[in-house]
């Protein structure tokens, strides 16, 4: 299978992962032949990205951290605790704990993750894919710095809840598509603190869940809010969950902008390592999570295009990548694969949305 860009979709393709509204039901399951229809209600959606399958790539599976049913069960409880607070209620620190242990659990049965992000989320989706999103990398990012248990589920706790407090931001704001306005920035800027007020009327979560929920916009340099803390005065988890949330940020679609690419987000965090972010901690998550994922079309240095079908844990930039197409724009009849880490002088030089 490998990710194509909604524009790209023809009728006749064959969906290779099942894509979900945001009530968590399927809207078109894996297997599915595109029809004109689809593709309408696709776009109408926001969804801006799917996986096909094709007899070429058949055999290239992507396969989530996470397993399916923990995902959409964590994105359920997040979309119900959020509704509920806003209602006046209380959080269900139960569900909250549970949905967090079940994300422990998957990630900690993998040995050697690495993270290709295969979730598709609907623009209207975004708050709770992305809340799940941030809970996943901090976690990894956690396992890969030796946390044990019981600190992982803080980490997790917080990250997943990072964004309560936007349940007290108006909508208008949240997805206004144009850019904000002084006073609107200000608005937005107060969710960290609101967040941390509703964690806090919740004894049973730790106070550590509750201060990355309140500084995950602090940033290492000092210019973030809140608090305007600044380097080892930022608890580790704010720095995790600070990294995390802007690399989500930056690969989604939103009403207002198109996400970039992992591999640009990656590079933009690097890029800000001693500036906004611990540079020791991005250098670990940029071990972990894949610049170029599996599926991802990409035009190599050869003149070739072709699919990353697998990721290399040590090498994480140089990707296994199948050929599709030579630089004529021939298709190659054979399977053909070529492994950047023990090729150097191939590289990919751009990531392409489709392939003919």
């Amino acid at each position: 299978m490998f990710k194509v860009n909604i524009n790209f979709l023809k009728t006749g393709m064959i969906l290779a992962k099942a894509i979900y509204g945001s009530d968590g039901q399927i809207l078109l399951n894996a297997g599915v032949i595109v029809k004109e229809n689809y593709i309408d209600k696709l776009i109408k959606l926001g969804i801006s990205s799917l996986y096909i399958d094709t007899k070429e790539t058949a055999d290239i599976i992507i396969e989530d951290v996470i397993c399916e049913q923990n995902r959409l069960e964590a994105k359920n409880m997040i979309r119900e605790t959020m509704n509920n607070v806003y209602m006046g209620g209380k959080i269900n620190t139960k569900d909250v704990f549970r949905a967090v242990n079940n994300i422990v659990d998957d990630l900690l049965s993998k040995k050697d993750i690495i993270l290709n992000l295969s979730d598709i989320k609907a623009v209207d989706d975004y708050t709770f894919g992305h809340s799940v999103n941030v809970c996943v990398l901090c976690l990894i990012t956690g396992i890969a710095m030796g946390y044990d248990r019981e600190k992982l589920e803080k980490l997790g706790i917080g990250a997943i809840l990072h964004d309560i407090g936007k349940i007290a931001i108006p909508e208008e704001i949240l997805n206004k598509p144009e850019k904000l306005t002084d006073e609107e920035y200000e608005i937005i800027k107060t969710h960290p603190r609101l967040g941390y007020e509703i964690i806090k009327r919740n004894p049973s979560i730790s106070s550590l869940s509750a201060v990355a929920v309140l500084t995950h916009h602090e940033r290492y340099d000092g210019l973030g809010y809140p608090l305007g803390k600044k380097g080892q005065a930022l608890h580790e988890f704010s720095k995790i969950l600070a990294i995390a949330d802007v690399y989500d940020a930056l690969t989604s679609d939103r009403v207002y902008k198109k996400g970039i690419f992992p591999h640009e987000a990656i590079e933009y965090l690097v890029s800000m390592g001693k500036h906004q972010f611990d540079y020791e901690i991005v250098k670990i998550f940029a071990l972990n999570v894949a610049c170029y994922p599996v599926g991802t079309i990409v035009a190599l240095s050869t003149g070739d295009q072709g699919i990353v079908s697998e990721v290399n844990k040590s090498y994480p930039n140089r990707p296994k990548v199948r050929y599709l197409r030579n630089k004529e724009g021939e298709k190659y009849v054979e399977i053909v694969e070529v492994a950047l880490d023990t090729n150097p002088s191939i590289t990919i030089i751009e990531v392409l949305e489709n392939i003919e």
